[in-house]
């Protein structure tokens, strides 16, 4: 999570270094709590970089929404990818693969995480699960930030 903290005290942001905190403290100890967070986390980068470009979505846009806007202004959607760029279809398939991320996570975070009662013998996911979650957020994020920071206009 290192990139990813140096981001948010890049951007002094500090909601976002609180969702890193959470994470961190509690992957081993409350899964659902990471990956509920890590959810959040994508929801936080995104509305951020958005806000920062002037394009701030109202409302409570649902993840697929809020991904596809923040990939599409940072110009990180397979279509902007050149078929004459080297490894173009390969970037192009990491690219769509990426973007998926936020919305797994938002399901994982339905079935499993703190944003949902229920019943009262369900079994949740272990630590292993919520480091996927955790980590799978952190990259999407860095990348996303840093890809930010590096095409400001």
């Amino acid at each position: 999570l290192e990139p990813l903290k140096a981001q948010a005290k890049l951007l002094d942001a500090n909601h976002l270094a609180e969702q890193i905190w959470r994470m961190e403290a509690s992957v081993e100890t409350d899964p659902p709590l990471a990956i509920g967070t890590a959810k959040e986390l994508i929801e936080t980068c995104c509305k951020t970089i958005l806000a920062e470009r002037g394009k701030p979505i109202s409302g409570t846009p649902d993840m697929p929404t809020l991904t596809k806007a923040t990939m599409k202004e940072l110009k990180l959607v397979p279509d902007d990818v050149p078929d004459s760029a080297r490894g173009g279809d390969v970037i192009k398939r990491l690219l769509s693969n990426l973007g998926t991320i936020g919305n797994g996570l938002a399901e994982l975070r339905g079935l499993y995480g703190t944003g949902h009662g229920k019943h009262g013998k369900t079994s949740g996911l272990s630590a292993r699960h919520a480091k996927l979650a955790v980590g799978a957020a952190s990259a999407l994020a860095t990348f996303l930030f840093e890809t930010h920071m590096e095409t400001k206009p």
